[in-house]
């Protein structure tokens, strides 16, 4: 048997967690169902997409209609799990009640917001707060950059009141929909395959490219145009004005010397693998000045399988494992979402002989976005989900005790050069 603290904990936790359960699904069910979707209609009603409330009256009248009815459900509910502790674990019951404390606090708090007791919106809803957001979405927890989402990007999506683990279930904690999605190495395998599966998706895609021709797909014996923008390596800069409009930049270019290790080599790969989309990353970074920007803005990196294991070519090893650590660097306090792409052995131009289908990838690449993984991990090699998130969490925490966000850029000196 489980050590009595052990499963008192479980069942107090547990009543929690099926609280934000029924809330979340609650949520999602009043965007289905008309009956609640006409009460639940005057939460959205109420704020502006500074998160200022649209008037008084509707925001009292939004809690009595939404939040009181929500609360309720959560009770009932929490009942529910209180009984069954009851009739099958009575020695329990007591601390299963806990789930129903704890709606209790959001059902007081509804009726004091509903009611217009001042000070209760300060003190109780907090995602709905004006103000600059000081970070990007949170991965775990429904923070206010998070919810602005459900109100102002797509209100099909980001359900999840506290924790997010029932959108990272559905696929709901990131819409593409209508997002402006650019892609580089756009003309390749894997490129292509992208922009199919996030124009599925509801996405706006551009191709950027190195080549001189326009990027098309096919979809259903149909041939769709995809808007094309050519650019070269060290020019990155003149896609500063094409990133204002953007709202996620994949980066995905990169090339394969095998087994050359010439100075040449050396140079071109560093310069494709590593600088040009470090380079890109941060021109990016500058275009993220809103709240609107931090909440729907994001960079994708594709640093490879290579980051974290052999991959029998030396040059594509080291320039993606220093991609992938400036990648890992620059996320500690990036001022958007940055997701990296692990991704094993597919077919392409440059690896013939890969395993996996780049149209398969893509697909596993697109799903985990939804589902808000930040290292989105796609590969047959079982030890790569091992290998990878333990040097993840070294390189992270290093990164974070032994470097800091300085107020000044350091002037490059004799011994210390400053990256190309």
């Amino acid at each position: 048997m489980l050590p009595i603290w052990i499963a008192t904990v479980a069942w107090g936790l547990g009543s929690i967690l099926w609280a934000e359960l029924v809330r979340d699904l609650y949520h999602a069910f009043a965007h289905v169902w008309q009956p609640l979707y006409r009460l639940h209609v005057w939460h959205h009603r109420v704020f502006r997409p500074n998160l200022t409330p649209a008037s008084e009256e509707i925001y009292q009248q939004a809690h009595w209609r939404n939040d009181v009815p929500e609360a309720l459900v959560m009770l009932g509910f929490g009942l529910l799990w209180w009984l069954g502790a009851y009739l099958f674990l009575p020695s329990y019951h007591w601390v299963a009640g806990i789930g129903c404390l704890y709606t209790l606090c959001f059902l007081g708090s509804a009726i004091a917001r509903g009611s217009g007791i001042p000070g209760a919106d300060r003190l109780t809803d907090l995602t709905h707060q004006p103000g600059p957001f000081a970070t990007p979405p949170s991965r775990w927890f429904v923070n206010r950059p998070y919810h602005w989402r459900h109100h102002f990007d797509n209100q099909n999506a980001y359900f999840c009141g506290t924790f997010t683990f029932i959108d990272k279930l559905m696929g709901t904690a990131l819409s593409l929909k209508g997002k402006t999605v650019a892609v580089t190495g756009a003309s390749g395998t894997l490129g292509r395959s992208l922009l199919l599966h996030l124009h599925e998706a509801g996405a706006k895609v551009i191709a950027l490219t190195s080549g001189n021709e326009a990027v098309a797909l096919t979809l259903e014996s149909e041939t769709l145009e995809i808007n094309t923008v050519t650019w070269q390596i060290g020019q990155e800069n003149e896609l500063a004005a094409l990133f204002e409009k953007v709202d996620i930049l994949i980066l995905n270019h990169g090339m394969n010397v095998n087994g050359d290790r010439t100075p040449e080599a050396i140079a071109n790969s560093y310069q494709v693998n590593a600088f040009s989309s470090w380079r890109l990353m941060e021109l990016f970074f500058t275009t993220v000045r809103t709240n609107q920007d931090i909440a729907r803005k994001e960079v994708w990196v594709n640093t490879s399988e290579a980051e974290s294991n052999p991959a029998f070519s030396p040059l594509y090893e080291l320039t993606k494992r220093t991609l992938g650590d400036l990648v890992t660097l620059r996320r500690l306090d990036a001022p958007c979402i940055v997701r990296k792409l692990i991704l094993g052995p597919f077919k392409s131009n440059l690896n013939p002989i890969g395993v996996m289908s780049a149209d398969w990838v893509a697909k596993q690449i697109v799903k985990q976005a939804k589902a808000d993984n930040r290292n989105i991990i796609v590969t047959i090699n079982p030890l790569t989900f091992i290998t990878f998130p333990i040097k993840e969490l070294l390189n992270s925490v290093y990164f974070k005790l032994f470097s800091r966000l300085g107020t000044k850029v350091s002037q490059p000196s004799e011994t210390n050069q400053s990256l190309p």
